[in-house]
């Protein structure tokens, strides 16, 4: 009966010190975790708006608008522009996505100009043509994401929302 009741002891001893370990080891992952937050809070992020969307030239198969984009970068290095993600939507629907990968990078310390070409289909503008007849402008909503690659932190994105009317060109604009 010794036997047995020492190894029933060790064990009940071995299984408290084990849980004592775990929670000492949650409380500290949960400080980490904590700690990391608190500095990710404070780190500093680039910011970007949009400036102006402009015609820029029309072609046999589309429209091309170009959308000028400000990005603040807050670091002493440049910052990388993995890729920029675009949606035209006008009445409800998408008319034009794409994405851009690797357009350039972002100055360091400054602000720096983002060019974002948006190609729009003839064929999408005749089914706006409600829209477009009234006042010949099609009222759009522009969503951008711009994927920058932070130092430490990794990839983050930049999430951008623009309203407003795009004029279509006339026909002085095409020739010129």
């Amino acid at each position: 009966m010794g036997a047995g009741w020492d190894r029933r002891v060790t064990l009940a001893a071995v299984s408290v010190i084990v849980i004592i370990g775990v929670l000492k080891m949650s409380q500290l992952l949960d400080k980490a975790k904590n700690f990391v937050a608190e500095k990710m809070a404070n780190v500093k992020m680039p910011e970007a708006s949009v400036n102006d969307v402009d015609f820029k030239r029309v072609s046999f198969d589309s429209m091309e608008y170009l959308a000028k984009v400000s990005v603040s970068n807050p670091y002493p290095v440049p910052l990388p522009i993995m890729e920029i993600k675009y949606s035209l939507k006008s009445a409800g629907r998408e008319i034009a996505s794409g994405a851009i990968p690797d357009p350039g990078s972002l100055k360091a310390n400054d602000t720096t100009m983002v060019d974002v070409p948006v190609k729009v289909p003839h064929s999408v503008l005749v089914s706006l043509a409600r829209d477009i007849g009234a006042d010949w402008d099609i009222d759009y909503v522009l969503d951008l994401g711009l994927i920058i690659d932070l130092p430490v932190v990794g990839s983050i994105t930049i999430p951008l929302s623009y309203e407003g009317e795009i004029k279509l060109p006339k026909l002085s604009d095409m020739i010129a």
